[in-house]
């Protein structure tokens, strides 16, 4: 049972839902819309792991990129990350073979979030 989820602030989270369920492989678990129709929050999930998302304010600064980072365990990260350059991602570090075992890369998405994948599995 999950019971960490990192929360996602975007500018315009319907092409941030879009744009993660087409770069890293996430599918929608809920949408719930503000009465203006604009997405007030939203869920996607990925293997057992879930993220939720929602607008960021217009007045609220970016974090830096090395203050924090979201971490996803996938099977394959060759292959995640050709499909999230293909959709246009930043990869900021190219697969690699870590230490511990592990294969990883991060990418950056649209709104400037960095994402880092692996094979790790804690």
């Amino acid at each position: 049972m999950r019971t960490v989820y990192p929360i996602l602030r975007y500018p315009d989270p319907r092409s941030a839902i879009d744009w993660l369920c087409s770069a890293f492989g996430f599918q929608v678990h809920a949408v719930h819309e503000a009465p203006d129709g604009t997405v007030a929050h939203a869920e996607l999930v990925l293997d057992t792991g879930m993220v939720m998302l929602g607008p960021r304010a217009e007045a609220a600064p970016r974090p830096a990129d090395t203050d924090w980072s979201i971490y996803v365990a996938v099977p394959d990260v060759d292959a995640h990350c050709a499909r999230a350059r293909a959709a246009g991602a930043e990869i900021t570090r190219e697969p690699f073979d870590t230490d511990y075992g592990s294969r990883d890369y991060a990418a950056r998405d649209l709104a400037g979030t960095v994402w880092a994948f692996g094979t790790y599995r804690p």
